[in-house]
């Protein structure tokens, strides 16, 4: 539940809703808003790359929601401030529905997250699965029926009409046959072939009302917002109006030629994963090869992100932190501390549970303020 909400709606996309909420901030810098355009094309390819390669269920799904992020950024940075958001909102209700099923999955297999010690859930977890499928039928944006289709076509039909739109549309087009491939290749791999592990069945009614509320609104969300070529609906950009300038679509024939070419691509990356892993075609063990093998890796190392950022970041901080324990001011702060500690340690002793120590300390102190006493009044 955890990563539904802060993977899939608020924290990974807090920056998308920044930059659309300073959107006149962001027009009065071209540059910037083609850098951010950029690094959203790149994220999208990179990260559905690496989701690829991850044997582990919830790395796949946090690989996603990165390449999905990608999309928001591209949006915003050809100025499709609407798509962008509308996007944040389909990816929110199929994202969660896709981290709340896995959980599911991760809950009645034992905690078990390897996607190959899966396998052959379909039948024993009907509901799981098809409130699976939805989500990554969503996440696949398969045509005409899921909300993801809606958002993404329409983010790829605005980069078309940008400066270098080609390039950039052509990523995003790349990046649905990616996502089309990684998130049917959950699905055939957890749901069907040969049982790997015996669920538990300890699935109730708070864990399937949910599943089925988002696979709902995976669905008919998306057509808050449909081309002119589809119904001409705009409920979406209209209630953003106030906010955001107004969202366009292309020409009808040019929006459905684009939309045909991005379909062809979500359901070839699906065609392509059964191929793969459900038909275990040749294709599949010459995936195998070492050279290939090499590749893999670094997909499964996230192409070495996060060993860069342990080499340029973690590891010079942790030198920084070692040398500052060793600051020659902190050394009287230190000096005190062991005084106190010591005083400590001394005035302990005199708690050691033996009461004639303790009489013989009352009598003393008595003796000396009777003394403190007459030597004053002497005085």
């Amino acid at each position: 539940p955890v990563s539904a909400l802060i993977h899939a709606a608020t924290m990974v996309t807090a920056g998308v809703y920044l930059i659309a909420r300073l959107h006149g901030l962001f027009q009065l810098a071209p540059v910037v808003m083609a850098i951010t355009a950029a690094i959203g094309a790149i994220t999208l390819l990179l990260a559905g790359a690496s989701a690829l390669a991850q044997t582990d269920l919830k790395r796949i799904l946090a690989y996603s929601t990165i390449s999905q992020v990608g999309y928001m950024f591209l949006a915003l940075g050809v100025g499709a401030w609407t798509a962008g958001v509308f996007h944040f909102v389909t990816h929110a209700c199929f994202k969660a529905l896709l981290f709340l099923a896995a959980g599911a999955i991760i809950i009645n297999l034992r905690h078990e997250q390897h996607i190959f010690r899966m396998g052959g859930l379909a039948r024993r977890m009907p509901l799981i699965f098809f409130t699976f499928l939805i989500g990554a039928l969503s996440l696949s944006a398969l045509p005409l029926v899921t909300a993801g289709f809606y958002s993404k076509d329409w983010i790829l039909a605005q980069a078309w009409a940008s400066p270098g739109g080609v390039w950039l549309w052509l990523a995003g087009v790349v990046g649905a046959l990616l996502t089309g491939l990684y998130a049917f290749r959950m699905v055939f791999v957890i749901f069907f072939g040969k049982e790997q592990t015996a669920p538990t069945r300890i699935d109730g009614l708070a864990m399937r009302l949910p599943l089925l509320v988002l696979a709902v609104l995976s669905i008919i969300i998306g057509f808050l917002e449909m081309p002119d070529a589809l119904g001409g609906i705009h409920a979406f950009s209209a209630l953003l109006a106030t906010v955001l300038p107004a969202g366009h679509h292309p020409p009808p024939a040019l929006e459905a030629m684009l939309q045909l070419l991005a379909a062809f691509a979500s359901l070839g990356g699906m065609a392509m994963a059964y191929l793969l892993y459900r038909r275990k075609s040749a294709i599949a063990q010459w995936l195998h090869r070492p050279h290939i093998a090499r590749w893999q890796h670094l997909l499964l190392a996230g192409w070495g992100f996060d060993a860069l950022y342990d080499r340029l970041i973690v590891r010079p901080l942790l030198w920084c932190a070692r040398m500052a324990q060793q600051d020659p001011l902190d050394l009287p702060y230190r000096l005190l501390g062991d005084l106190h500690l010591q005083v400590h340690r001394r005035m302990s002793q005199a708690q050691n549970g033996q009461v004639r120590w303790y009489a013989g300390a009352l009598a003393i102190g008595a003796v000396g303020l009777v003394a403190l006493l007459l030597l004053l009044s002497w005085r």
